[in-house]
């Protein structure tokens, strides 16, 4: 499918890729009624669901899929969540494990790769659900997840429909790369301090899978890889994580409209992460690379994000 040219253009003052990233992250606010849902998974854990629904009855869903250490109050979230809302499309974000304020109860949670999870809440609201249409958007590390799902599964319940793809490091190593740069290091120190908050909890509760010794080692994201989610999840390594749950691999296999979009001046993606030969030779995938943006600050005027407003006109041009 031929590249989308995108039309976002923002102002001069937002161009740069660190102020819309931070600004985005840390600073924009967005009010949403949600309501919880904790569902049962067959390993004995619990995923939380955040839903919110428009005010007419909807028989369509939008599932959504934060980025790594987020959940389903950030904006990110929210603001597609209500965008939706208003446009007659309910919403649900699935806290991945630990990530709802309540720490998971096994040794392993999540990672961009995983999808068993995915597929089980697909599977609950197919069940008790009546949604005839039903669309997936993640953010980085969710957008990743969806990715991969979408590679990795040759048939699909025939409610869904779509997926949009946001900001995503579809080259995982390539992205672990840039993340350790001295440019993103304010970003690596802050999702570090969160994932070894957590990580502390684990050991405390989990001591034969983690020693002191292991968890003092880690000084960086690809030690925390290489020590946590590595091992816990069934990977020999992080770069056999990072190479196994890449979703560049998985695109070429998409048979499902699917909408990226990375902006060009993204600082977490390496160049690997703009798939232009895998969209131009799968019908399904449609590429958008935005010149601004950074990582999901795609800043808009009504506080209606660019990559909203187009997950929602990719959805109505799907349904």
């Amino acid at each position: 499918m031929p590249i989308v040219e995108s039309t976002y253009k923002p102002p001069f003052y937002l161009k740069n890729g660190f102020i819309s990233t931070v600004y985005s992250g840390l600073i924009r606010r967005v009010s949403l009624k949600q309501k919880r849902e904790r569902i049962t998974l067959n390993d004995g854990d619990f995923l939380d669901l955040d839903w919110s629904f428009s005010k007419v009855k909807s028989d369509k869903l939008v599932i959504l899929l934060h980025g790594l250490e987020g959940n389903g109050q950030r904006p990110y979230i929210t603001g597609t969540a209500k965008l939706f809302n208003e446009n007659g499309i309910d919403a649900v974000c699935i806290n991945f494990r630990g990530c709802s304020g309540e720490d998971n109860l096994k040794y392993y949670s999540y990672h961009s790769g995983e999808t068993k999870d995915l597929k089980a809440v697909i599977k609950h609201i197919i069940s008790n659900k009546t949604y005839s249409e039903i669309y997936l958007k993640g953010i980085s590390l969710g957008a990743n997840v969806i990715l991969k799902y979408l590679g990795e599964e040759d048939i699909f319940p025939y409610q869904i429909k779509a997926a949009i793809a946001v900001s995503v490091p579809c080259y995982l190593t390539g992205s672990a790369k840039e993340l350790h740069t001295f440019k993103n290091k304010l970003y690596h120190d802050r999702f570090l301090k969160h994932l070894l908050k957590r990580l502390k909890i684990k050991q405390k509760q989990f001591p034969e899978s983690l020693t002191t010794d292991a968890f003092n080692s880690i000084k960086t994201l690809t030690d925390f890889d290489n020590v946590y989610t590595a091992k816990a999840h069934g990977f020999e390594d992080a770069l056999d994580y990072y190479m196994r749950c890449s979703s560049l691999q998985f695109l070429p296999n998409i048979k499902l409209p699917t909408l990226i979009i990375n902006a060009l001046n993204d600082s977490f993606l390496s160049p690997e992460c703009y798939p232009v030969k895998e969209a131009k030779n799968n019908p399904y995938v449609f590429l958008e690379m935005p010149n601004y943006g950074g990582h999901a600050g795609f800043i808009a005027p009504k506080n209606i994000y660019f990559n909203e407003k187009r997950a929602l006109e990719f959805v109505n041009d799907n349904t």
